[in-house]
């Protein structure tokens, strides 16, 4: 099937995909971040809203951005990819997703290329969401579009 035919097919529960992921990522890393934890000093996501805006805002804006953003890519992965959810091209996905951050992102909101602007931490740091992202994308797809067979 070709991207269009399974993004009309499959792109409903493929976005209702991304948004259990994206809340699920988000209830590991908002404790996180509000214990001190992380190395960032806020959430990429929500630096980013602020950035985008150009004020301060709350936590819930950084979160709908989040969102967004891990249901936009889930839905591509699905489109793209369906049938072979593979936990290879879920890997390949969210390895481009963090080199993204780290060279795009970052540099965006200020924190330098790879982070480096406040720490070489960050590179490990923004490498543990997108390896749950990985993990949660799989394993959602796997559940979610498993085949009836006959």
């Amino acid at each position: 099937m070709s991207f269009t035919e399974n993004l009309k097919q499959h792109g409903g529960k493929a976005l209702l995909l991304g948004i259990i992921n994206a809340v699920l990522l988000s209830v590991i890393m908002v404790p996180v971040f509000r214990a001190g934890i992380s190395p960032m000093p806020e959430p990429p996501s929500l630096a980013f809203a602020q950035t985008l805006l150009g004020r301060p805002l709350p936590l819930p804006v950084g979160l709908l951005f989040h969102v967004v953003y891990v249901a936009f890519w889930s839905v591509v992965f699905v489109a793209a990819v369906y049938p072979q959810l593979t936990f290879l091209r879920a890997a390949g996905l969210g390895l481009i997703l963090w080199v993204i951050v780290l060279v795009v992102f970052f540099p965006i909101i200020g924190w330098g290329l790879l982070g480096l602007g406040v720490s070489p931490a960050l590179i490990v740091a923004s490498l543990i969401p997108h390896i749950l992202f990985t993990v949660f994308l799989w394993g959602l797809g796997r559940l979610m579009f498993r085949r009836i067979s006959s």
